[in-house]
C-alpha cells in the first residue's frame, strides 16, 4: 500500500489552512508528505504545492486525500485533468467530507458528478455577480463600480503646459504625478 499524500489549500492570504491540515494529519497524512498552499483553485496557474504534489510528490499507490473537492479544483475540466493526471499514475483520492474514494467505481462516478454540480454553482454565482454589478452601473451616480472621482483638474495641467512648464515642473506644483499629466496633456492633443 502507498502513502497518503494530503493537499490543502485557501482561496485568499487572510485565510488559514489550520483546519484542513489538522483533518489531514487527523486522516493519517504524515507532515513530510502535505502540500498546502494559499491561493486561487480557479486555475492550476500560480499553484507550485499542487504541482509540486502531481509531479513529485505521487507514486503509483498513493491516495490524495483532500478535505473538499473545491480545495482540490474549482471547475470540473481541471478536476478531470487531475484526475486524469492521478488515475495515469495509479493514484486514488479520498475527500474526507464527502463520499468520495476514487478506488471504487461508485465513488468515481460520485466524483464526476460532485465535480460537474460544483463548476455549476460556480458558474450560476459569477453569473448572479454580473447581474449586480450591472445593475449597479445602470444606477448612475450612486453606482458603487463608477469608480472615484477625479483629483486632478485637467483645464490646470493644460493652463500651466501652455505657459511653457514642463510635465516634471507642472507635476511638481500640482503634486501629482508625472504620467497623469502625460496622460492629460495627450488627451487635450487627441481633442
Amino acid at each position: 500500500m502507498g502513502e497518503l499524500i494530503g493537499y490543502a489549500r485557501v482561496s485568499a492570504r487572510h485565510q488559514q489552512l489550520d483546519i484542513q491540515q489538522a483533518a489531514l494529519t487527523r486522516a493519517g497524512v504524515k507532515t513530510e508528505h502535505l502540500y498546502m498552499e494559499k491561493v486561487s483553485g480557479r486555475s492550476r496557474d500560480g499553484r507550485d504545492a499542487l504541482e509540486d504534489m502531481l509531479t513529485r510528490g505521487i507514486r503509483k499507490g498513493d491516495t490524495v486525500l483532500v478535505t473538499r473537492l473545491d480545495r482540490l479544483a474549482r471547475s470540473t475540466r481541471d478536476l478531470l485533468r487531475i484526475a486524469d493526471i492521478l488515475e495515469d499514475k495509479g493514484v486514488n483520492l479520498k475527500v474526507l467530507d464527502q463520499p468520495i474514494d476514487t478506488s471504487s467505481p461508485t465513488g468515481r462516478l460520485f466524483f464526476t458528478l460532485l465535480g460537474a454540480f460544483g463548476e455549476f454553482e460556480a458558474s450560476i454565482r459569477a453569473e448572479r455577480q454580473r447581474e449586480g454589478i450591472d445593475a449597479a452601473l445602470a444606477k448612475g451616480d450612486d453606482s458603487p463600480f463608477k469608480g472615484r472621482p477625479a483629483t486632478i483638474d485637467g483645464s490646470q495641467v493644460k493652463e500651466l503646459a501652455d505657459t511653457g512648464l514642463g510635465p516634471s515642473s507642472i507635476a511638481r506644483q500640482l503634486g501629482i504625478a508625472r504620467s497623469s499629466v502625460y496622460r492629460y496633456l495627450s488627451e487635450v492633443k487627441q481633442t
